[in-house]
């Protein structure tokens, strides 16, 4: 049977995307080739990461606003490194939430001082820090959106005159946000977007060239740009998927249509926690992500009983981060509320059972 996909990342894609993409591994375009194996220089495929690039800006209502996209590799790892490389010259300031922003955090400290303007360290990434200071003297500031391993979600952005920086690999189109905000977002395809293989970066050109420092081709944005993302061979089977997924979700009302499924799916599971004597939610209830529900068993003794249960149900992928441990409910945009109904059910089973 079809499994309820709760996998943190590759995760989840849109059927009608995986049946359209497996077609075109056969035959891409009646062309006779797979898209595994058609040139990236050929119409077919610029044709494919025009569309993705254009969509992209169209659906965070950035076209005409000096932004451009691209789909670069390595992951929001790379981007770690990229963002300084480019924009650091001599201070930045970013916001740790979690595993990723420690790591962001680390790779910026090759380029400049790192002014850390809060940390929710001290309770183990279970909240998003609040009235913290951003210096003016920073070239940038950098946050995390959606903390995929802590199970938390910015609600609100600051307001700062410096460019602002996002990580938005977690929760990239899934809820409506003035997008005119940031600077320069970037996000892994593997949760909300595409398979695994391409980094959406979309940025405002204005802020590059700013750097004294002679950045490498690899790592210079102007570079990418100025090459429409064909600087190199790019990961042109993700793209391809992701062009897909920004079609079907442009098809089904944009991220106002999703964000509202998206509310649905996370109210049910969340109350369902919160109702529930024999679960609890590791995050602060203010900060809970709607894209990963971070949650435990208040017994562990539940736990073998608690497995079987769910994966007898068809449930794949519900285990917690291993630095966090429990249960993470990944309900990214292509997740059906049919799914998390089921996870619902067998919470609530186990609750009749004990």
């Amino acid at each position: 049977m079809k499994k309820h996909n709760y996998s943190a990342g590759p995760c989840i894609l849109p059927q009608e995307v995986f049946e359209e993409a497996s077609q075109a591994i056969l035959n891409f375009n009646n062309s006779g080739l797979s898209i595994l194996e058609i040139s990236h220089r050929s119409k077919d495929f610029v044709d494919v990461m025009e569309e993705a690039r254009s969509l992209a800006l169209e659906l965070l209502g950035l076209e005409g606003k000096g932004y451009k996209a691209l789909f670069l590799q390595g992951g929001a790892s790379t981007q770690f490194l990229m963002t300084p490389y480019n924009l650091l010259k001599t201070k930045a300031a970013y916001l740790n939430t979690g595993t990723w922003s420690t790591k962001a955090i680390k790779e910026a400290k090759f380029f400049g001082e790192v002014a850390e303007v809060a940390s929710s360290a001290d309770r183990d990434f279970k909240y998003i820090p609040k009235g913290y200071f951003i210096p003016s003297d920073v070239d940038y500031f950098h946050c995390t959106s959606n903390n995929t391993i802590y199970g938390t979600q910015i609600k609100e952005f600051p307001n700062t005159p410096k460019p602002m920086v996002c990580d938005m690999s977690s929760d990239i189109f899934s809820r409506q946000l003035d997008f005119s905000k940031f600077d320069l977002i970037y996000a892994g395809a593997q949760k909300n977007m595409g398979p695994a293989g391409t980094t959406l970066v979309v940025i405002k050109e204005d802020i590059l060239g700013k750097v004294e420092r002679s950045v490498p081709s690899m790592m210079d944005y102007r570079v990418h740009l100025n090459k429409a993302s064909m600087f190199n061979t790019p990961a042109v089977y993700a793209v391809y998927v992701s062009m897909l997924t920004l079609r079907w979700l442009k098809k089904n009302g944009g991220i106002a249509g999703v964000e509202e499924k998206n509310e649905k799916k996370a109210n049910l599971l969340y109350s369902e926690i919160d109702i529930n004597p024999l679960f609890e939610g590791y995050a602060d209830k203010e900060d809970r992500s709607t894209m990963n529900v971070t949650f435990n068993l208040v017994n562990d003794d539940l736990k073998e009983t608690f497995d079987t249960m769910w994966k007898e149900a068809g449930i794949n992928g519900l285990n917690g981060h291993r630095s966090v441990g429990g249960y993470r409910a990944s309900i990214y945009n292509a997740l059906p509320l049919e799914s998390v109904q089921v996870l619902v059910d067998v919470m609530s089973e186990l609750e009749r059972k004990a």
